[in-house]
């Protein structure tokens, strides 16, 4: 049988039961209160009622999470999860709005709720005592008839990105890359035990020496590799976002950018070398959609 024709991406009662298999394991919690007292049933398959006194509000599974309130049905919601977290370099709304049989909006209003549900929020420090974090900064964008500035990229959006060797990544829009703005970011992301692999840029002269161990290689003499300094892993990951971003998506609103970086690292960070396929890492996207509602306004605004 094929992944695609799992009962949860065609049938919507096999699409319910799934999702309250993964946010709710030990049976259903009212999304109002907390409560885990077993909810009452009603006459509608799927919907409860909080069984404490002073709540008593309905709740289906869907309440309290980035699926609240859509009428698209939730089947199509959990294969556009899997099409989006199995495919390396995304998958664009066009391609989604084709798959699913929904307008164009939709399916773009729906990768959008997605990539939040993928943003993690976690900011416990990665790296550590003999660990290697490398950091690189990247450009993305058009000049738009912007005048040059020095280097080219002032007109750009910048991209800082963070990674363990090994381990994984998180990445930031930052409107310039200057000290002022990359410094407090990797102060807070990166353990100061850790090893810090960068390029030559004079962003990280002053605070390397704050990390247990300060390399560089210096790419403008055509210098990539020196012992265990070396950036190429952050650069993998700059490759397969601009191929993606270039390719599939092609360009995007300022406004949107961290949360296509946030999709892009959460592939990153739950990929197969960690022993996580398709179908697992589609279940971990699910497990990120309590407490992150977001409506089109939001988006749009």
């Amino acid at each position: 049988m094929s992944k695609l024709t799992a009962p949860h991406f065609t049938d919507e009662d096999a699409a319910r039961k799934h999702l309250e298999a993964i946010r709710w394991p030990c049976g259903p919690v009212c999304p109002h209160c907390g409560s885990v007292k077993k909810p009452y049933t009603t006459k509608r398959e799927g919907k409860y009622r909080c069984a404490e006194k002073e709540c008593r509000k309905d709740f289906t599974v869907k309440v309290g999470t980035v699926f609240e309130s859509s009428h698209i049905p939730l089947h199509k919601w959990l294969l556009a999860v899997y099409l989006l977290c199995s495919s390396k370099k995304g998958m664009s709304s066009h391609q989604l709005h084709r798959t699913l049989e929904v307008t164009y909006k939709t399916a773009w209003f729906m990768t959008h709720r997605l990539r939040e549900a993928m943003r993690t929020g976690t900011f416990s420090p990665i790296g550590g005592s003999g660990k290697v974090v490398e950091a690189d900064e990247t450009y993305i964008g058009r000049k738009n008839g912007m005048p040059k500035a020095r280097g080219g990229v002032y007109h750009k959006r910048a991209v800082l990105a963070l990674v363990e060797r090994g381990g994984e990544i998180r990445s930031f829009h930052v409107d310039r890359a200057t000290v002022a703005n990359v410094a407090p970011i990797v102060r807070k992301n990166v353990s100061r035990e850790s090893a810090l692999m960068t390029d030559e840029s004079k962003l990280y002269v002053k605070l390397g020496q704050e990390f247990a161990r300060h390399e560089t290689v210096n790419h403008e003499a055509g210098e990539y590799v020196r012992d265990d300094a070396t950036t190429n892993t952050v650069e993998g990951f700059f490759s397969i976002f601009k191929r993606g971003f270039k390719g599939i998506y092609q360009h995007c609103g300022e406004q949107h950018l961290h949360r296509y970086l946030a999709e892009y690292d959460f592939r990153y960070n739950n990929r197969s070398r960690f022993g996580i396929e398709d179908a697992r890492r589609a279940d971990i996207a699910l497990a990120g959609i309590e407490g992150k509602r977001l409506t089109y306004r939001r988006i749009n605004g």
